[in-house]
């Protein structure tokens, strides 16, 4: 197993060597803060330790680093986990079984600001809900809103609505989940976007066209310049997954559409897979693009 320099371990010797070279960055440091805690330490102590880590090595590391979030784990069970992307961000992941593709990691966005949270997607089931709502604190949920009529973001509904929690969806997710014959509803609708005042930040969600399905959306928090693209968005080197309510000639368009009136992003959470940066967007233009 590969040694791995933590982000304390990297902090230091960027200290030691901007010390050495004398040189005093703000902007350098607020880069510091997107730094991964990934980068294995074969490759950077060698630097260090015969004194050649110079100012164009820390453009390097800063550069290779620009686009990876410090992913913090703050719960974990054998049904879910939550993780910390940005101050106010977090990202929950439970697991589905499925006929097809084994057990599949589901994505989910929370975000919480002056005690009061909003939820996107519902984990698949009632039990892991119910971790995620004792996680964050039923009383603090302002809203749940789910992306699209599938299993994987409304599963859990009973389980919010059972503790008062509110539910929001596109009156398209309300047709296609009542056609599927989905039990549990969201209970409040809108027609293409909706903004949400959770504490003193406005988080977004809004409808760009088809892809994964005809009703999918997206959550976007701009102070954190994050983006919960849902299965609308893949993970980096994922396959096309289940196609069967998608509209692939239209799935490109969408994201593009999304990247022209989004340009800002930094963090990029997808439906199922690792979160990233705005290279899941390129991917998954690239994916549905005929070549």
């Amino acid at each position: 197993m590969e040694e791995e320099i933590t982000e304390v371990e990297i902090k230091e010797c960027i200290k030691a060597a901007l010390r050495y070279h004398k040189v005093k960055s703000k902007k350098l440091w607020v880069s510091l803060s997107k730094i991964s805690n990934k980068i294995k330490s074969a490759w950077l102590r060698p630097y260090f330790m015969d004194g050649q880590f110079s100012i164009l090595l820390i453009a390097t590391l800063l550069t290779a680093c620009g686009q990876k979030t410090i992913s913090s784990v703050k719960f974990k069970s054998d049904i879910l986990k939550i993780e910390q992307l940005a101050p106010n961000t977090f990202q929950h992941t439970t697991y589905m079984e499925t006929e097809t593709w084994g057990t599949v990691s589901c994505n989910g966005m929370i975000y919480i600001d002056h005690d009061e949270a909003i939820v996107f997607d519902t984990p698949p089931t009632d039990e892991a809900s119910k971790e995620l709502i004792s996680w964050i604190g039923a009383s603090k949920i302002k809203a749940v809103v789910v992306t699209h009529f599938h299993i994987d973001c409304l599963g859990g509904l009973r389980t919010f609505h059972n503790e008062g929690i509110a539910s929001y969806s596109t009156k398209q997710t309300i047709k296609l989940a009542k056609k599927n014959l989905e039990p549990v509803l969201p209970r409040n609708t809108f027609q293409r976007e909706e903004e949400f005042e959770i504490g003193e930040e406005i988080v977004l969600a809004k409808y760009f066209g088809e892809g994964h399905t005809k009703d999918n959306i997206i959550g976007y928090v701009e102070k954190e310049k994050t983006l919960f693209g849902g299965c609308l968005v893949k993970s980096l080197n994922a396959p096309k997954g289940f196609l069967g309510d998608a509209d692939v000639m239209a799935w490109p368009r969408t994201i593009r559409k999304l990247k022209n009136e989004i340009p800002n992003l930094e963090i990029v959470i997808p439906g199922h897979g690792k979160s990233g940066g705005t290279e899941l967007l390129d991917y998954t233009i690239n994916l549905f693009t005929e070549k």
